[in-house]
C-alpha cells in the first residue's frame, strides 16, 4: 500500500514536468520505462493514445496520471510489456483499491483498457489484459458535492467585499455558476463576447465538454452583478478577451490572463471561510446549489436537465438534494 502511494507522488511529480497535453513528441520524461522498453513504435503509440483520441485536456490529464501510475507499478515488479496479464491488472486494481475510492479504480481500470486496445490496433501488442478484469460496483444515487442552502448562498454573496475588482470579479463568477448551472470550467471560459444581448435579455454562452455551445438567459441578479464588473473593469469593448481574469498578486487588480481553475478553487474556499460557511464548499457547489434550489422551487427536473446541459436525466437527480430536509425531519421523530 506504501509503495502504491509513493509510485503516485512519483507519477505527480512526472505530471508536472511534462504531459502529453504540453509537449509536442514523446520524450523520456513523458514515457513509463516499460513502454520506452519497447521500442519507438511503443512510444509514439503510447503517446498517440493521448494527443489523438482525448481532446478535453483535463481528462487528457487524469488519464495519462492512471497510465504512468499503472507502468510505474509494473516496472517496479520487474514486468515488461508483453508480460503483462489480466491476473497482473487484477493485483494492481486490488491494491489501488485500499487507496482510492471505487470510481477513481473504475476511471484506472477504463483506462488501462483503452490503452491496451489502443497498442492492439497499432499492432504492439496482441492481447488486452485488461479486457476481463472487472472494477469495484460502484452505484451512485446520490451526488457528494457539497451544497449550500438558500441563506448560505445569499449569506456568501453579500458578504464578497466589492469594493475593488477582485471582490466583483468573485461575486460574478459565483453567480454566473450559481443562476445559470454553469461548470466552472466552462464560466472560466467565458469572454466577454460570450455574454451578450438578445431580445430584451441578456444571456451567457457557456463553452461546454465536447467542444459544444450552451446558451442560458441570465438571471436578474447575475446580469446585476456582471453589468458591475464589466463596468468597473471596463471590458466592454474587449469581446474576444476573457472575462474571468487572474488578479496580480494582492494588488487587487487583474491581469490578461484567463483565471485558472485552481486559482477559482482556492478563491472560493477562500471566500466561504471568510462567510463563516462550515459546509466545505468547491467549484462544483453553485452548480449542485442552484439546481437543488430550482427544484425546491417547483422547478422539473427536465427543464433541470435542459438548463444544466446534461445527457441524462440520471445526472441532474445526483444533484437534487430535495429531500434532505425530508430525511431529517424524519429522523427528528425518533423520540428517545
Amino acid at each position: 500500500m506504501d509503495s502504491l502511494k509513493t509510485e503516485d507522488r512519483a507519477t505527480d511529480d512526472a505530471m508536472t514536468a511534462a504531459t502529453p497535453a504540453t509537449i509536442e513528441r514523446p520524450s523520456a520524461t513523458a514515457l513509463p520505462a516499460v513502454i520506452t522498453a519497447e521500442g519507438p513504435k511503443a512510444s509514439e503509440r503510447f503517446f498517440t493514445f493521448f494527443t489523438d483520441t482525448i481532446r478535453n485536456k483535463n481528462t487528457r490529464a487524469a488519464y495519462y496520471r492512471n497510465a504512468r501510475r499503472f507502468f510505474d507499478w509494473a516496472q517496479v515488479r520487474g514486468l515488461a510489456l508483453r508480460d503483462i496479464k489480466s491476473f497482473h491488472v487484477s493485483a494492481f486494481v486490488e491494491e489501488l483499491s485500499q487507496t482510492h475510492s471505487a470510481p477513481s479504480v473504475k476511471q484506472n481500470l477504463a483506462t488501462i483498457r483503452m490503452l491496451f486496445d489502443w497498442l492492439i490496433t497499432g499492432q504492439v501488442v496482441e492481447t488486452n489484459p485488461a479486457h476481463a478484469v472487472r472494477g469495484p460496483k460502484h452505484v451512485v444515487k446520490k451526488g457528494k458535492t457539497p451544497v449550500l442552502n438558500e441563506d448560505e448562498a445569499r449569506h456568501l454573496l453579500e458578504s464578497i467585499d466589492v469594493s475593488n475588482l477582485v471582490g466583483l470579479r468573485d461575486r460574478a463568477l459565483i453567480a454566473v455558476c450559481l443562476y445559470s448551472f454553469a461548470r466552472i470550467e466552462a464560466a472560466l471560459g467565458m469572454t466577454v463576447g460570450d455574454y451578450f444581448p438578445q431580445g430584451k435579455r441578456w444571456w451567457f454562452r457557456l463553452h461546454e465538454k465536447g467542444g459544444k455551445h450552451h446558451d442560458m438567459p441570465a438571471h436578474h441578479k447575475a446580469e446585476e452583478f456582471v453589468d458591475a464588473y464589466i463596468e468597473a473593469a471596463g471590458l466592454e469593448d474587449q469581446k474576444n478577451a476573457p472575462l474571468f481574469r487572474s488578479a496580480i498578486g494582492k494588488s487587487k487588480r487583474l491581469s490578461e490572463t484567463r483565471m485558472s481553475r485552481h486559482a477559482a478553487l482556492k478563491m472560493i474556499q477562500r471566500r466561504g471561510k471568510k462567510a463563516g460557511i462550515l459546509t466545505a464548499i468547491c467549484c462544483h457547489s453553485f452548480r449542485a446549489t442552484g439546481i437543488t434550489n430550482y427544484l425546491e422551487h417547483g422547478g422539473t427536473l427536465e427543464k433541470a436537465q435542459q438548463m444544466a446541459a446534461h445527457e441524462s436525466p440520471k445526472t441532474t437527480k445526483l444533484y437534487d438534494r430535495t429531500q434532505d430536509a425530508i430525511t431529517l425531519d424524519e429522523v427528528e421523530r425518533i423520540a428517545i
